[in-house]
């Protein structure tokens, strides 16, 4: 992780986090900690995916939204799966997914494409209550592999 992608992050006031090509969280600021509590989970947990079909925590702070959120993040996946299937970090996530979400291979076997878009979300934060945010993607110049997402409250 480049320390200048790092300090941009922590500059902002609002939720960022960076992933890799397999959507592994690589980096994160307080905002998003404080959100989504990256720092607690085990390193090899931290993948977007992971966090939103196989963490309890994701599934409650999505709430009502929680499976047409994780069906549109497998349709924007898709294509960055295809291009990579034959990695064997690939073939491992599809695999973590499988056994550790029920409704996962139903909507994977479906192949779903959505290409990666900005859009909303709405969350319900047990602290911090209702949460509704527009997010924005950003890819790297200097590693077209990370992408900085973005969450500016609406």
């Amino acid at each position: 992780m480049p320390a200048s992608i790092q300090r941009t992050i922590d500059s902002l006031n609002q939720p960022a986090y960076i992933t890799g090509r397999r959507w592994d969280i690589l980096a994160w600021n307080q905002q998003a900690d404080a959100i989504f509590a990256f720092s607690r989970l085990p390193e090899s947990d931290r993948n977007t995916l992971l966090c939103m079909l196989t963490n309890p925590h994701t599934r409650r702070l999505f709430g009502p939204a929680w499976a047409a959120e994780a069906q549109r993040m497998l349709a924007e996946f898709r294509p960055t799966f295809d291009l990579w299937a034959g990695d064997p970090a690939f073939r491992d996530l599809i695999e973590r997914l499988r056994h550790g979400s029920p409704e996962f291979p139903a909507w994977w076997e479906a192949h779903d494409i959505r290409g990666t878009a900005a859009g909303q979300k709405t969350m319900r934060h047990p602290s911090k209550g209702a949460l509704r945010f527009a997010y924005t993607t950003f890819q790297a110049n200097d590693d077209p592999a990370l992408k900085l997402v973005i969450y500016t409250p609406v």
